[in-house]
């Protein structure tokens, strides 16, 4: 079993006996999630840690969508119980690029691909600088920031 999912089902354990609703919810809900990925499909299977993280970064997004979208209905105690619910998933998410750090990431990666082609890549090849940028990343920024930071290189 993975060690992150053994985590999560420890301090699932922890906080369910220091009753800690929020913190018990939300490990539920991830729970859930990742063995729904684990039986989708043809066939069950265990998901490494990397698989893990997908799942648990894409129920942050969910959360941090559904915040924005109760604000914008004026539903602000159920925004701030998905902001609660994100708090204690982003705990388990690796730490988050700030713009320099993604900024440096696409520089090499346009260099990278500069190389290889032997001119400076343009939009067309926007595709193979995201690969390699995505390869770097994994999972420490969102893909659109990614994606932003890619196109501002691609037409500076």
């Amino acid at each position: 079993m993975a060690e992150l999912k053994t985590r999560l089902k420890n301090d699932l354990t922890v906080a369910m006996k220091a009753r800690e609703t929020v913190t018990a919810g939300a490990l539920r809900m991830a729970l859930t999630a990742v063995t729904n990925e684990e039986v989708s499909g043809k066939e069950a299977r265990e998901l490494t840690d990397a698989e893990v993280l997908k799942v648990l970064a894409r129920e942050a997004k969910k959360r941090k969508e559904a915040a924005e979208a109760f604000d914008g209905a004026g539903r602000a105690e159920k925004a701030d119980l998905e902001r609660q619910e994100l708090a204690v998933l982003e705990t388990y998410l690796p730490k988050q690029l700030d713009d320099a750090e993604l900024a440096s990431i696409v520089d090499k990666a346009y260099d990278a691909v500069a190389a290889q082609l032997g001119e400076a890549p343009g939009q067309k090849q926007m595709g193979q600088v995201m690969k390699a940028v995505n390869a770097e990343v994994a999972g420490r920024a969102d893909g659109g920031r990614v994606a932003a930071a890619v196109k501002s290189k691609l037409t500076s």
